[in-house]
């Protein structure tokens, strides 16, 4: 228990008064690993930090060493929970550490803090899993705490994920959201979509700018493969340098920019009907069969998800 409390102080010290002013919802915290004393525990959390906005240069497809290249592709975490995993609706890490274990759908049991990064390997990396009790997976599951650090255990923070996005009343239109994107994402993404390289292919440098679709990004099991989860960080997060509380991209525009990213090619997951065993707890924007009800999988991928909505809660 003295260590435990040790080890909070040490943390709660090098987060400072953000730490503390979080459960405000108008303040959000500013973690900065640096300024944790010497020894152990910042090794192991600034290695955390590392893996999780370099991937590519350690655990990615790449590297030197064969028995290290767990991701699939060279993207890095960050590439999605932007700004080190701490920027406010753009997916952050800020109060994860303390939701979990939890009950996760996919999957239809509760999972540790451990297997949902497996996932997010297996996935959005499309890799291969990091070992449990391997350096790696503690030194992220560690970066994670830190970042969590002064956060109640279990409550939701406001500024988690992405903001809710108001539904369509039509189906997203990718033919749209392929002018969106030329005018609006091909100057950091590319025209093809494949990115924009630090160095050059082979060198474990990564990206700039990640591709969004194509062999070296996420495959179709992700949850950005999804168009709710997609159209909602795209909205909040995107082009670059947006903030959420000034959108570049109306509401529309990003609902389509985003369907006609998600129709693009990527690496394919096996079994994925294997996923959602409880098949009335599967999203409504699942892109992929079978499903609970009788809409067809053209409405799922793209909408309009409203009827979907109320058909499911009239069964409940």
């Amino acid at each position: 228990m003295k260590l435990r409390v040790l080890f909070a102080t040490i943390i709660a010290a090098a987060l400072g008064a953000s730490a503390h002013a979080q459960t405000d919802s108008d303040a959000w915290p500013n973690p900065e690993p640096q300024k944790l004393p010497a020894g152990a525990l910042k090794s192991t959390v600034l290695y955390g930090q590392k893996l999780f906005d370099e991937t590519y240069a350690v655990i990615g497809p790449q590297v030197a060493d064969p028995s290290m290249r767990y991701s699939g592709n060279n993207l890095s975490c960050e590439s999605c929970h932007l700004q080190n995993g701490t920027q406010r609706f753009a997916i952050p890490m800020i109060g994860v550490y303390g939701l979990f274990p939890q009950y996760i759908a996919r999957e239809n049991e509760v999972r540790t803090l451990e297997e949902r990064i497996e996932g997010c390997m297996e996935r959005s990396m499309n890799g291969r899993v990091i070992p449990a009790g391997g350096k790696e997976m503690k030194a992220l599951v560690a970066y994670i705490q830190f970042l969590s650090t002064g956060v109640p255990v279990g409550k939701p923070v406001q500024g988690r994920g992405s903001p809710n996005l108001p539904l369509l009343a039509r189906a997203a239109d990718p033919a749209h959201g392929a002018e969106v994107y030329r005018t609006n994402c091909a100057a950091c993404h590319q025209a093809d979509g494949q990115g924009k390289r630090n160095g050059a292919p082979g060198d474990t440098k990564g990206y700039q700018y990640p591709p969004l679709w194509g062999p070296d990004s996420f495959n179709d099991g992700a949850g950005m493969h999804r168009l709710i989860t997609s159209a909602s960080f795209i909205h909040a997060n995107m082009p670059f340098g947006t903030h959420y509380n000034a959108p570049v991209l109306s509401a529309e525009d990003a609902w389509d920019v985003a369907a006609y990213i998600n129709s693009q090619p990527r690496p394919h997951r096996d079994h994925l009907d294997q996923d959602y065993p409880d098949r009335a707890r599967k999203p409504v924007d699942a892109p992929f069969p079978p499903f609970a009800d009788n809409f067809p999988l053209q409405q799922h991928v793209l909408g309009p998800f409203r009827p979907i909505i109320d058909a499911q809660a009239a069964t409940h």
